[in-house]
C-alpha cells in the first residue's frame, strides 16, 4: 500500500534548510567584513555563528530555523536574515513564502495560481493584433495562447513537439530539458535553463500545494539530470535575462529583446512580448519569420483543422 505524500509544511521546512544551508555557503566572511583567521575553515561560507551574529539572533535561535523550524518567524527576523545572507529581493521573498508555507493558518501569504488557466477571447484579439510575437503563459510555464509570430518563433513547441513533450499546452520548462533540439535552438542554453529553474523555484515556494507546479516538478528532476542538478541549487529569481539568442531552423539566428508583464485582469499569467533592434540583421530575420508564418506556418495550421461538414 502506497504512503501519502508528506504534508506541504514538511516539504517546506526541507525546502527552508536547504535555502538557508545554500545561501550561507554562498557568503564568505570577507563579503561581510568578517575578520578571516589563519587556518583551514570546514565550511564552505558563513558558519551558523557568523550568520547568527550578523542577523542579531541567537545562535540556537538561527538553528532551529536553518532545521526548518521558521513557523512564526517574524518579518524583522526574515529581513535580518535576508540582510545578513546578502539576498536579492527574489531570494528575499522566496524565504519569506518558505516561511508563510510552515505557519499556521492565519498568517497572511502571497499565492498565486500557476496551473493552466484560461485565456479569455479578448486577449488572443490583442496579442493577434501586435506584428511581433507575443503570447501568454502561466507560472508553470504553460503557453496559454499565442499570436502567430510567436507560433513561429517557437515552432518546435507548437507546430512540431516530440511524442515526449507534446501536450495540451506546450510547455517551456519541458521543451528546454526534453527536447534535444532546444540546445540548438537557445545559442545561451545554459543561461536559459539557470534563469527558468530558479523562476519555477520561486513560483514553487509561493505556491508549495499547487499539484500541476508539483508534477511538472516531479516529472523533470526525473526525466532530466540538468534539471535536477539545477534544482538542486536551490537558486531562485523573477525573470530570465532580458535577451535571448536563438538559431531558428527557418531563418536563423535572431537577438531578441522581451518583456514580461503580469496580467492585471488574469491573475497567475504573464504577458511575453518580443522584440529586435531596428535596421538590424534580427529584424530582416523576423521580417522573413513573419512571411513564413504566414504561409507555410499558415498551411499547417489549415491541414490542422478538422475538416467542415
Amino acid at each position: 500500500m502506497s504512503q501519502p505524500p508528506p504534508p506541504a509544511s514538511a516539504d517546506a521546512r526541507a525546502e527552508i534548510k536547504d535555502f538557508l544551508t545554500t545561501r550561507r555557503a554562498k557568503v564568505t566572511p570577507q563579503m561581510v567584513g568578517l575578520p578571516v583567521v589563519a587556518g583551514h575553515r570546514r565550511v564552505p561560507g558563513l558558519r551558523r555563528e557568523e550568520v547568527a551574529m550578523l542577523a542579531g539572533v541567537s545562535v540556537d535561535y538561527y538553528t532551529r530555523l536553518e532545521r526548518g523550524h521558521a513557523a512564526g518567524a517574524s518579518d524583522e527576523v526574515l529581513e535580518a536574515l535576508a540582510s545578513a545572507l546578502r539576498l536579492d529581493d527574489a531570494e528575499r521573498q522566496h524565504l519569506v513564502d518558505l516561511a508563510r508555507a510552515v505557519t499556521p493558518t492565519g498568517r497572511t501569504r502571497r499565492r498565486r495560481s500557476s496551473g493552466v488557466g484560461r485565456v479569455r477571447s479578448d486577449t488572443q484579439w490583442i496579442l493577434d493584433a501586435m506584428a511581433m510575437p507575443a503570447a501568454v503563459r502561466d507560472a508553470s510555464g504553460n503557453y496559454l495562447a499565442a499570436n502567430a509570430m510567436a507560433r513561429a518563433l517557437y515552432s518546435h513547441m507548437f507546430v512540431d513537439p516530440i511524442p515526449d513533450v507534446a501536450a495540451e499546452h506546450p510547455n517551456m520548462a519541458r521543451y528546454v530539458f526534453l527536447d534535444p533540439r532546444s540546445r540548438e535552438f537557445f545559442v545561451r542554453w545554459q543561461d536559459g535553463a539557470e534563469d527558468l529553474v530558479a523562476m519555477l523555484r520561486l513560483d514553487a515556494g509561493a505556491n508549495p500545494t499547487d499539484p500541476q507546479l508539483q508534477a511538472l516538478i516531479g516529472e523533470l528532476s526525473t526525466r532530466s539530470r540538468d534539471f535536477a542538478d539545477l534544482w538542486a541549487r536551490h537558486d531562485v529569481g523573477y525573470v530570465c535575462r532580458d535577451k535571448k539568442v536563438v538559431n531558428h531552423p527557418v531563418v536563423g539566428e535572431m537577438h531578441l529583446f522581451y518583456e514580461s508583464a503580469a496580467m492585471a485582469t488574469t491573475p497567475g499569467l504573464t504577458m511575453l512580448l518580443y522584440g529586435v533592434e531596428p535596421d538590424s540583421a534580427s529584424q530582416e530575420a523576423l521580417r522573413l519569420l513573419s512571411s513564413w508564418a504566414a504561409t507555410e506556418l499558415a498551411q499547417t495550421d489549415d491541414a490542422a483543422q478538422p475538416a467542415q461538414c
